[in-house]
């Protein structure tokens, strides 16, 4: 197997969960791995989810890095490098010289997601989210992953399979997305593209992909993100998705040998998420699912009460 990269991104609104999320990332993945590269973005975002609690958070956040690579010499962390040259460097990458934008029009990450995979040591890298959560803890998925790449063309990343595995071997979601893969059970092919988790041959990458090229967002989108002053583009796994479709590539979502890998996603932010936190890590890594999780890519009712949220949401949609 080639060395591999964990290249996890982070800024300092992403602290609160960060704090408990990301030793349990790196106990989950970290033995399977040569480096850990931490990236962390600075660019604050203008009116947005994405910049909250900002200037409070950042120094808590550079504490807990620092304490976490002090421990681990295998932990390397990295501001995301906003420099013309370093911008260039990425647009003739990825994007053919052409424009690499700042943030997508949500304020979202953009540029941050590009400087990760640049500056990872090995061309073999495993991307996660902040907030992802990691299951069955695999010793060998990232070896059954690359070779995945190496021998189908039509697959430009893997992903380890989204939400806890069901009995029957199927998952949640609309069908037109996804379908079965039939080279191996737990297995779904994908044409539509996540930067939650992912994992890649960065070089087979661009040379199924190809040069990308930013896309303004719908109308609606551009007009709220120059409100907010954020830049007007799709995210970055919209283009992805795009180029997907239009070469006839996937994505394949996989458990692979037992105890396998796989992934939750907390969607939302509350005072009983926060407080539910520690238990849900320790479900997770014990594998401790309950049947109405089972196949499900985000957190359900059954793990966490969403009640406070979806009240808050439905009052923020009666005031507009």
């Amino acid at each position: 197997m080639s060395p591999v990269t964990l290249q996890i991104n982070l800024a300092p609104t992403d602290y609160p969960h960060a704090r408990l999320i990301l030793p349990h990332q790196l106990r989950q993945l970290g033995p399977s791995v040569e480096e850990v590269l931490l990236v962390l973005d600075l660019h604050r975002s203008q009116g947005s989810r994405f910049a909250g609690a900002w200037l409070e958070r950042k120094p808590k956040m550079d504490a807990l890095l620092a304490e976490l690579s002090a421990a681990d010499p295998r932990i390397r962390v990295v501001e995301v490098d906003y420099s013309p040259a370093t911008t260039k460097a990425l647009a003739e990458q990825f994007f053919g010289g052409t424009r690499l934008p700042m943030k997508d029009s949500r304020g979202g990450p953009f540029h941050s997601y590009f400087f990760g995979l640049w500056a990872a040591k090995h061309r073999h890298v495993l991307h996660l989210d902040a907030d992802m959560l990691i299951g069955g803890a695999s010793r060998t998925w990232m070896a059954e992953a690359e070779a995945q790449l190496a021998s189908r063309e039509e697959l430009v990343s893997c992903s380890p399979l989204s939400g806890p595995p069901r009995a029957d071997g199927s998952i949640a979601g609309d069908r037109r997305w996804y379908e079965p893969d039939a080279q191996a059970p737990h297995a779904f092919r994908f044409q539509r593209f996540s930067t939650r988790a992912y994992f890649v041959d960065r070089d087979a990458l661009m040379r199924r992909v190809g040069a990308l090229r930013a896309k303004l967002a719908p109308p609606i989108h551009v007009l709220r993100a120059l409100r907010a002053g954020n830049p007007p583009y799709r995210e970055p796994e919209n283009l992805v998705t795009r180029r997907l479709k239009s070469r006839g590539l996937w994505r394949l979502d996989f458990l692979g040998a037992s105890p396998g890998l796989w992934t939750l996603h907390p969607q939302y932010r509350s005072p009983t998420f926060y407080e539910r936190l520690p238990e849900l890590i320790s479900r997770v890594e014990a594998g401790d699912m309950p049947e109405e999780q089972r196949g499900q890519e985000n957190v359900q009712d059954c793990l966490v009460d969403w009640s406070d949220v979806r009240a808050a949401r439905r009052k923020w949609w009666k005031r507009g």
